[in-house]
């Protein structure tokens, strides 16, 4: 097992227009939560390194879902840069060379590559070419991340097992799409919250179940009973 606490096993995405409303739901999940996640949306803000920088003063673990994809020695420069920021994890495009570049120049910071976006499913790779189903895509994608120096990856819970079965097992996985009902949004491929682990994730990415609740520190709390309750039982 990995040395990873349990209570840093969920991920909040912190998907909101302004930081103010960042600040006021980090305030309001306390200590409920302890990893957050901030992705494209808060870019565009301007205002992002602002709110990494304030979530690393309060002893929250930042993971930066930017999804790099671009020249590989870009794309190596960059990562470089967000290195000394603090973060703990940063996502990148499964691209071999692009992977190796930015393993490379990751310092402390962990790099997970993309596999397969959750919003995906089978009807989304036929118009994107893939003759592959998605579990052979995710596979193929964790192997080569494995293999360019990657830390993990980002996969649906239920691709995980074969994750765990074809690749090697130091691989972090982060599954995002977790859903602790019944799902009817945009999220096709997803799995409850201890499906999530007992399949072999690491980490969790919970967003709109938390934040639209009524009680998002007692949806947060919820959440975090489940997973001590999945570990304990090990």
């Amino acid at each position: 097992m990995k040395n990873i606490n349990v209570e840093d096993r969920l991920i909040f995405a912190l998907d909101v227009p302004e930081i103010n409303q960042a600040k006021d739901i980090v305030t309001e999940l306390d200590d409920s939560v302890n990893f957050y996640k901030i992705g494209m949306e808060m870019l565009m803000t301007g205002s992002y390194f602002e709110l990494l920088n304030w979530l690393i003063e309060r002893d929250k673990k930042v993971f930066v879902d930017l999804k790099f994809f671009d020249v590989p020695e870009t794309v190596g420069r960059a990562i470089a840069r967000l290195s000394y920021y603090g973060a703990t994890f940063a996502t990148v495009h499964g691209n071999q060379a692009l992977m190796e570049k930015a393993a490379e120049n990751k310092n402390d910071l962990k790099i997970l590559a993309v596999t397969a976006l959750t919003s995906l499913d089978r009807g989304d790779l036929d118009d994107l070419g893939f003759d592959c189903d998605v579990q052979e895509l995710v596979i193929s994608r964790a192997k080569r991340a494995f293999e360019a120096g990657c830390d993990g990856v980002v996969s649906s819970g239920l691709e995980v097992p074969y994750i765990r079965k074809y690749v090697d097992n130091k691989l972090i996985a982060v599954t995002p799409g977790i859903r602790p009902v019944a799902n009817d949004d945009d999220q096709k491929r997803v799995v409850d919250v201890a499906t999530a682990f007992k399949n072999g994730s690491d980490y969790i990415v919970v967003g709109r179940p938390i934040k639209d609740a009524e009680n998002p520190y007692q949806a947060a709390s919820d959440i975090q009973k489940i997973i001590r309750s999945v570990f304990e039982a090990v």
